[in-house]
């Protein structure tokens, strides 16, 4: 198990360090020069040279990647071209609503997908079970900011029940939580029935019935427990999804986060921050990945077994 966990690691060190050339080579890929942006036309060739020295511009891109990279690793992201702000600080400040919201929406998912998902397994091929997995085919089929605004004409304009943006109370969050969560319960939902029937299936299941345990007994201690493994990995691979799809809703709510950051940024074609905001994000999916591997790892003995057998 330890020999899987430092495999795992390692590998996941390595798609970060190529996915953070990739992040690099989008200050190449974005149109438009970081000094002309910075300077305009007003400012002598000259003084542009002097700024492009400055910014190690002038040097070859494996100096500049490597530079950019050591930089990196120290939490050193730069400056902005528009604020001349620190990266690092913009996005600290930002970092937290986005978290917070994204928090929120993935236990928003759980609370009610997995309870859900068993009932709907238990009354298999029911009226509510029919009309679930309809009402979540189609969430699952929509994107998310459609529904935001669904959910804007709805509680926002026409009810008056909810704001229609900013950020501040409990209030704010309903509306960009549920636009997140509800395409992403559709699918734990589908996911927690389709493990809960194949737990169902089991021998150890159809054991448990016959040695006279109660329904509810093996529902809690046989079914849900063995059909979570699957649904806890896949919460965990959820979360950077979440997290980049925030990058709409917040934009669309009107929240000072971390996605409305790097959209503007895009817009201003600001690169320091858009390099850091889409390495965080990238270092967020492969941390989710590696930890959704080991706890499965954990959880199911089948997995260990295979591991135990491809290391030897």
């Amino acid at each position: 198990m330890g020999r899987y966990a430092a495999r795992r690691l390692a590998q996941g060190v390595l798609l970060i360090f190529a996915v953070s050339l990739l992040v690099f080579s989008l200050l190449y890929m974005m149109p438009g020069d970081p000094v002309e942006i910075l300077t305009g036309e007003r400012v002598s060739e000259q003084r542009k040279e002097e700024l492009r020295v400055s910014m190690g511009l002038d040097r070859s891109l494996p100096q500049q990647y490597f530079t950019w990279l050591s930089k990196a690793i120290r939490l050193d992201l730069g400056s902005s071209l528009i604020t001349k702000l620190s990266v690092k600080d913009s996005i600290l400040s930002r970092l937290p609503i986005t978290l917070r919201i994204s928090g929120f929406a993935l236990l928003t998912e759980i609370v009610i997908a997995v309870p859900l998902g068993l009932l709907a397994a238990y009354r298999k091929d029911g009226i509510f079970d029919r009309y679930l997995m309809a009402i979540a085919s189609f969430l699952q089929s929509v994107p998310n900011f459609w529904l935001a605004m669904l959910l804007i004409l709805l509680f926002g304009a026409s009810l008056q029940w909810l704001p229609l943006n900013g950020y501040g109370t409990w209030r704010h969050f309903v509306l960009p939580v549920a636009s997140i969560a509800m395409t992403g319960m559709a699918s734990i939902l589908r996911m927690t029935k389709a493990e809960v029937l194949e737990v169902f299936r089991e021998k150890y299941v159809q054991t448990a019935y016959a040695k006279g345990l109660r329904n509810r007994q093996v529902m809690v201690r046989h079914v849900l427990r063995n059909s979570l493994i699957l649904v806890t990995v896949m919460v965990f691979l959820s979360l950077p999804w979440i997290v980049s799809g925030s990058v709409i809703i917040e934009n669309i709510f009107i929240i000072p986060g971390m996605g409305s950051m790097l959209t503007k940024a895009i817009a201003a074609q600001d690169f320091p921050v858009v390099q850091a905001c889409v390495l965080i994000i990238t270092v967020l999916t492969v941390v989710c990945n590696l930890a959704s591997d080991i706890i499965s790892a954990m959880l199911d003995p089948r997995i260990r077994i295979e591991i135990s057998r491809g290391a030897k």
